[in-house]
């Protein structure tokens, strides 16, 4: 008496079936998961005019409006950051790429805006603002 082992062909193509339903869920959401990677990248280079600003309003009661008058270089960037830029009232603005070192899926849409707020002696800020598609800027900047 002799035993066949082994898989049939209609087990076969439900594991693959299965395989591909998974695939096809996977995929997507890595896609976006190395977007907001890469967005996240601008928010750490962000950090060093972010304290900046913090500790210009500290000293002098104002939020400096330039990155001169922060005290930064002009050429903050990375390579997925173009550049990093202070404006009016302490804003921070994250500016990525739109060359050959882009980020493909932002498009045109390639700025995050920082906001400072003063209150009870304590600086937050918020980043809600900006052209970059919520999808793809981090949990809190949703």
């Amino acid at each position: 008496m002799s035993s066949n082992r082994g898989f049939t062909l209609i087990e076969l193509m439900i594991v693959i079936a299965i395989l591909g339903i998974l695939l096809a869920i996977a995929i997507p959401a890595y896609s976006d998961y190395t977007v907001r990677a890469r967005v996240s990248e601008g928010l750490n280079l962000a950090t060093t005019a972010k304290s900046v600003v913090s500790e210009t309003r500290a000293s002098t009661g104002n939020f400096p409006n330039d990155n001169t008058s922060a005290g930064i270089s002009s050429t903050i960037s990375s390579t997925y950051v173009s550049s990093i830029t202070v404006g009016g009232s302490g804003t921070v603005t994250i500016l990525f790429n739109t060359g050959s070192n882009r980020v493909p899926e932002l498009g045109a849409s390639n700025s995050i805006v920082m906001e400072p707020t003063f209150a009870e002696g304590a600086i937050r800020w918020e980043c809600n603002q900006g052209s970059v598609e919520a999808k793809f800027r981090p949990a809190r900047c949703r």
